[in-house]
């Protein structure tokens, strides 16, 4: 059910999910706003909480007719946890402000897509674009491939894990938009994030190696398997930069859309490789 499940939420996030009306990260805000206390062990509560809350479902729904109310439960949860419809707007606004030359516009689209780890200050126009690649890039693993390897890791309670994932996703991410960098460290979020997105990083890493440079990407991959100190967002974008190695970085539009091809390509390919695994799985 995880591949089927899989293949029908990726189609309708494609055709239909824009904006935020069927993102996760919304609906948690009005309760993370009631949040007045900022640590390790609320964050960690907060999300076990939701992880029983969804396992407890979908307990409730197991073997209710014919586990149809369970497969719907699956592809709901599903479409609320993976994607990125309301960021996808922000990089097609951007994509038309750079279009018309509208500066102060890029600037603000760029802001929200770069909001997690920022620009650092005083770079050219050549390292801000390398960045705002960078950043679609890691939009593209935190809100697709990320979910996705919770999602089929879990097996039979695979939206109790991808629950799990999308929970911290979404504080780390109101917390970088409305509160101070105090708070966030506070909270724990990062070093929670950095642990789990290790194993998820490294696979979608040899992807973005075999697609790139092998002669200079694979060394890297292997150099990443014993690094425990970099950050997985440097970690996963050094790897995918051997594969745009050839793309121009001067182009305002054509440098981002370069990372989001790239990325696409490699969702492909994980989706590809998942499936095949899951069948051959299936079949032994």
């Amino acid at each position: 059910m995880t591949l089927f499940t899989t293949l029908l939420v990726l189609i309708a996030e494609r055709l239909f999910k824009l904006g935020e009306h069927w993102q996760l990260d919304h609906r948690l805000e009005v309760l993370f706003r009631r949040v007045k206390h900022y640590s390790l062990f609320h964050t960690l509560l907060m999300t076990v909480v939701a992880m029983a809350v969804v396992y407890l479902l979908q307990r409730a729904l197991y073997g209710l007719l014919f586990n149809v109310p369970l497969l719907i439960m699956w592809i709901l949860l599903g479409l609320l946890c993976i994607g990125a419809g309301k960021t996808r707007m922000h990089y097609h606004a951007y994509l038309k402000a750079a279009a018309r030359k509208d500066s102060h516009a890029c600037d603000s689209m760029a802001s929200e897509l770069t909001m997690i780890h920022g620009v650092p200050p005083g770079c050219d126009e050549r390292e801000y674009l390398r960045e705002l690649q960078n950043a679609l890039l890691w939009i593209n693993f935190r809100f697709y491939l990320a979910p996705l390897f919770w999602f089929v890791v879990g097996g039979p309670l695979g939206p109790v894990t991808l629950t799990g994932y999308a929970v911290l996703r979404a504080w780390q991410t109101w917390l970088a938009r409305y509160q101070t960098p105090h708070h966030r460290l506070q909270s724990g979020i990062d070093g929670i994030l950095h642990v789990l997105d290790w194993v998820p990083v490294r696979l979608v890493g040899v992807v973005y190696a075999l697609l790139g440079h092998g002669e200079k990407a694979l060394p890297a991959w292997f150099a990443s398997l014993g690094d425990r100190h970099s950050s997985q967002y440097q970690v996963l974008t050094q790897l995918a930069q051997f594969s745009l190695a050839r793309e121009p970085h001067m182009d305002t539009v054509e440098t981002p859309k370069a990372a989001v091809s790239m990325a696409k390509k490699t969702s492909l390919v994980v989706v590809v490789i998942t499936a095949l695994l899951t069948i051959y799985g299936t079949l032994i």
